[in-house]
């Protein structure tokens, strides 16, 4: 690692934050070396968040780039921990961005590959495969790939080495002895890294408000095994697609008792096939596509299906719906939640639920058995960690802000000697001196909006929620050379009721106030389309309002004949 001092000061360790620290996803973190004028940078993962309600439209929300474009050109790479959509379901909108190398692992490195393929248009973005365990020297950083257990294979702590200290970015994490796929986490290696001394953990605060530890994948495996061993019809489980150790544990119990396994969702298609490049299936019958679903008998056959999130046009809601083309459930019929809602969606999860009781399908859940184990620590696995690593300087991630502050506070329950508390957009000083926020960047959200990214402020935003509220008013007019109407106004509502409070017809209440409107307007003004649209616009407001207590977006279009 060389020295990077350019003599524009001393050299510094500094930790920015763009996201992931204040909510849970779109997780996004800057490390930068070398004096104030003159540092060096590496981005750690580029995730998204998903839209709620609020947004409507919005498919994904994103970190906002703007402070990176200041410092591109010193910008070394973009290092990602792992495969999950909130680490890395950025990189192809935001990538062209930062044109810079993306170092993954073989897993991660075929996920982003198989998407980009499915994606027309998608960027091709420079991938350097490393291996777990394997080490990168980036200019002042030296940064290895340390494993951890995780939800998804090949997950990895990253070891970041500089000439000021080394600190540990934990990713996402837990302490799994058994985690059926992939490496367990290497706590032999966290230990000696600990040894070697840590100035700074920056890690995962997820599950820090539940005690004990998380369960292991194996113990799932087993739960899931016997209850497909005693269904006596169609098995369905869903689960986040990218569950490689779930779906492997699926198949072997299906395998068990001489069922065959169906998968259902492009998601885990493009999953499964890069599983299989990668040997993580390996020993397994080849899976089978949802087209021969209806040809197995109703106890030869387990399906594994997208949608565990409640999202609406994945397998388990069009099946819960009952308008998938392939795949049907009937009475007797046994689906199995292998997941946990992600806060936001439970009102979703819910209704895809109560729709397959419904149709009188046995529902499982992880309040009924253990069909389900967290990818991220609790409280004694993340006691576990700062007793391996000893950090000086503790800064608590991934999670909403009561999140930060429990694992903050738990840190200094451990004696940490210095725990700063973080949001995006702080620039941290790490080394040298006393850890602290010392400045601000640019931060913010950006939105993917079908196939553009627009900004957190962008007008069409503020109309859509208008529209959802009050829904809306066209109307066209035509005007002859008189000033006077030529026809009838052709008017087009969507989103208002059909009756007015007093029960007569909306749209009479709306012809009667265009044409008082335009009468009362002085005859010199009727030849002025301008005057006549403003006039007809606040009249049709008005009349709404009036008539149902709210205002609709109105657009008047006065054509001159």
């Amino acid at each position: 690692m060389a020295e990077s001092n350019d003599g524009n000061g001393a050299d510094e360790l500094v930790f920015a934050p763009l996201g992931g620290l204040g909510e849970i996803g779109m997780n996004a973190a800057l490390y930068g070396f070398g004096p104030k004028r003159g540092r060096k940078w590496i981005l750690v993962d580029l995730g998204v968040a998903f839209a709620g309600p609020d947004l409507p439209g919005v498919d994904l929300i994103m970190p906002d780039l703007a402070f990176i474009q200041t410092i591109r050109k010193d910008l070394l790479a973009l290092i990602i921990t792992h495969a999950h959509e909130d680490h890395v379901g950025a990189i192809a909108s935001l990538w062209p961005q930062l044109k810079c190398p993306v170092y993954a692992t073989p897993f991660t490195a075929g996920l982003l590959e198989a998407r980009r393929l499915g994606e027309p248009g998608a960027p091709k973005v420079n991938i350097r495969v490393i291996m777990q365990g394997s080490k990168i020297e980036l200019g002042p950083f030296s940064i290895e790939y340390v494993p951890v257990s995780h939800s998804i294979p090949e997950s990895s702590a990253l070891a970041i080495r500089t000439n000021l200290g080394l600190v540990l970015h934990s990713g996402d994490w837990k302490r799994d002895a058994t985690p059926v796929v992939g490496l367990p986490t290497d706590e032999a290696r966290l230990r000696a890294i600990g040894e070697e001394g840590v100035l700074a953990l920056i890690s995962d605060s997820t599950n820090i408000m539940r005690e004990g530890e998380s369960p292991s994948e194996a113990q799932v495996a087993a739960a899931l095994a016997d209850i497909v061993a005693r269904a006596k019809k169609r098995v369905v489980v869903t689960t986040f697609a990218s569950n490689v150790a779930r779906l492997r544990s699926v198949a072997e119990a299906a395998q068990a008792c001489g069922r065959s396994v169906v998968i259902a969702g492009r998601a885990m298609e493009r999953c499964v096939m890069v599983a299989r490049e990668c040997g993580y299936l390996d020993g397994l019958p080849a899976f089978l596509s949802q087209s021969t679903y209806g040809n197995l008998p109703a106890e030869r056959v387990v399906l594994l299906a997208t949608g565990s999130q409640g999202e609406p046009r994945a397998a388990m809601a069009r099946v819960a719906r009952d308008d998938h083309p392939e795949i049907k459930l009937s009475k007797g019929d046994l689906a199995i939640f292998s997941s946990r809602a992600i806060p936001g969606n439970e009102k979703s999860v819910n209704e895809i639920i109560n729709a397959l009781i419904d149709q009188g399908v046995e529902v499982l859940t992880d309040r009924d058995g253990l069909v389900h184990a967290s990818g991220h620590p609790r409280r004694g696995e993340v006691a576990k960690l700062y007793e391996w690593l000893k950090p000086k300087v503790a800064i608590p991630a991934h999670g909403e802000a009561m999140h930060l502050l429990a694992h903050a506070e738990f840190a200094k329950s451990l004696g940490v000697a210095d725990v700063v508390g973080a949001r995006n957009g702080d620039l941290i000083l790490l080394a040298p001196g006393r850890p602290g926020v010392i400045d601000q960047v640019a931060h913010g959200r950006v939105y993917r909006d079908g196939d553009v990214v627009i900004e957190a402020n962008d007008e069409s935003l503020r109309a859509r929620r208008g529209l959802a509220l009050a829904g809306v008013v066209s109307v066209g007019v035509a005007l002859n050379a008189k000033g006077e109407l030529a026809g009838e106004a052709d008017v087009v509502c969507a989103g208002l009721p059909g009756k007015t409070r007093e029960g007569k017809s909306m749209d009479e209440a709306i012809d009667n106030a265009i044409f008082s409107a335009f009468d009362n307007l002085p005859r010199a003004k009727r030849r002025d389309p301008d005057a006549v649209s403003t006039a007809l616009e606040r009249a049709v407001k008005s009349a709404v309002r009036n008539a149902w207590g709210k205002r609709p977006t109105v657009h008047v279009l006065v054509m001159p004949v």
